[in-house]
C-alpha cells in the first residue's frame, strides 16, 4: 500500500496515466466505428505511414520538439489516408490491397530515412527509433494537456455527427442513397482515426498503435449490439488499460509502458471473447451443452 501511495503522488507517473487514460478513451471511440466499418486495418497502416513524416520532420528543422515531430507524423499519416481513399475510388485494386501497398511503401521509406538519421553526424539524432515502440515516459505536462484539448474536440465532433456516423457504420448504401455527404464524412472520419493515432504514437509507437485503436472496440462488441454502449464500454476498457498498463510498468523494473498496455487490452480482449453473454466461446459452449441436454431428455421422453 505504501508504494501505491507513494506512486501515486509522483508527479510523473500522474502526468503518464492521465494521457495514457485520454488515449485509451479516445482510441476506444474512435476504434469503433473503425472496427463497425470493417476498416480496421487502416489504423495499422496510418500509424506505420507516420514515421517517415517524423523523420522528414527532423531532416528539415535539425530539431526533436514533439510538436514539429508530431505535426510530421499528422501530415504523413493524412497523406497515407488520402492515397489508400484515391487508390479505391479510382482503380480497381481493393481496400485491403491498397493499405498493404501504403503500409509497405510508407513504412519502408521511414525506416530508410531513419536509418540514414542514425548514420548522420548530427549528434541531436539519438531517440528518433523510441517512436516506434514508444516511450510513455517522455510525456510532459505540456503534451497531456494538448491530447486533453485535441480530445474535447474530437468528442464534440463525434456527438456533432453522432447519427450521420451511426448511419454510416451500418449501411453506408443507405446514407448515399438519401444523400449524405458520404465521401466528406468518411473523410472526417479518417482525419479523426489519424489524429488519435499520431497522439499515441509517443507512448504506444508506430508498430502497437493499431493495436490500441481496435482492442478496445473489438472487446466491447463482444458485450453489446448497441452503439452507444459499444462505444462507452470501448472508452472505458481503452482507459482502463492505460491506467492499469501505466501502474503495472511503473510498479516494475524497466517494463516499457506502451507495450504493457496492448498486453492489457489484449488480456481485456481475450477475456471477452470467450465469457461474454451470447457471443463469447465459453457461453455457446455451455449453450450447445444444454441444448443437447434437453433434447436428449425430449428424446427420453418420447421413447
Amino acid at each position: 500500500m505504501d508504494v501505491l501511495k507513494t506512486l501515486f503522488f509522483d508527479y510523473t507517473f500522474q502526468v503518464v496515466v492521465f494521457g495514457s487514460s485520454i488515449l485509451g478513451l479516445l482510441s476506444g471511440v474512435i476504434g469503433s466505428f473503425t472496427v463497425l466499418r470493417k476498416q480496421s486495418l487502416l489504423g495499422d497502416a496510418v500509424s506505420h505511414a507516420a514515421l517517415p513524416g517524423i523523420c522528414l520532420a527532423f531532416i528539415l528543422t535539425s530539431n526533436k520538439q514533439m510538436e514539429i515531430l508530431l505535426l510530421g507524423a499528422l501530415i504523413s499519416g493524412l497523406l497515407a489516408t488520402w492515397l489508400i481513399m484515391v487508390i479505391v475510388k479510382h482503380s480497381k485494386v481493393k481496400f485491403d490491397s491498397a493499405l498493404a501497398l501504403t503500409t509497405a511503401i510508407f513504412f519502408g521509406l521511414g525506416l530508410v530515412l531513419l536509418t540514414f538519421i542514425q548514420k548522420s553526424p548530427n549528434s541531436n539524432q539519438a531517440g528518433l527509433e523510441s517512436f516506434i515502440f514508444g516511450q510513455s515516459s517522455t510525456l510532459l505536462e505540456r503534451d497531456v494537456r494538448i491530447m486533453f484539448l485535441a480530445g474535447v474536440v474530437l468528442l464534440i465532433l463525434v456527438g456533432a455527427f453522432w447519427k450521420e456516423f451511426k448511419l454510416m457504420a451500418f449501411d453506408q448504401t443507405f446514407a448515399t442513397s438519401i444523400g449524405l455527404p458520404v465521401y466528406w464524412l468518411n473523410s472526417l472520419l479518417a482525419i479523426l482515426t489519424v489524429i488519435v493515432i499520431v497522439m499515441g504514437l509517443q507512448s504506444v509507437g508506430v508498430i502497437l498503435m493499431s493495436s490500441l485503436l481496435i482492442g478496445p472496440a473489438v472487446a466491447a462488441r463482444q458485450w453489446t449490439n448497441h452503439l452507444s454502449i459499444m462505444v462507452g464500454l470501448a472508452a472505458l476498457f481503452g482507459s482502463l488499460s492505460g491506467i492499469i498498463g501505466t501502474m503495472i510498468s511503473s510498479l516494475g523494473q524497466q517494463i516499457p509502458t506502451g507495450p504493457t498496455i496492448v498486453l492489457v487490452i489484449s488480456l481485456i480482449v481475450l477475456v471477452s471473447i470467450l465469457f461474454s453473454p451470447n457471443r463469447g466461446i465459453i457461453w455457446k459452449v455451455v449453450k450447445n451443452k444444454r441444448r443437447e441436454k434437453e433434447f436428449a431428455m425430449q428424446l427420453k421422453k418420447g421413447g
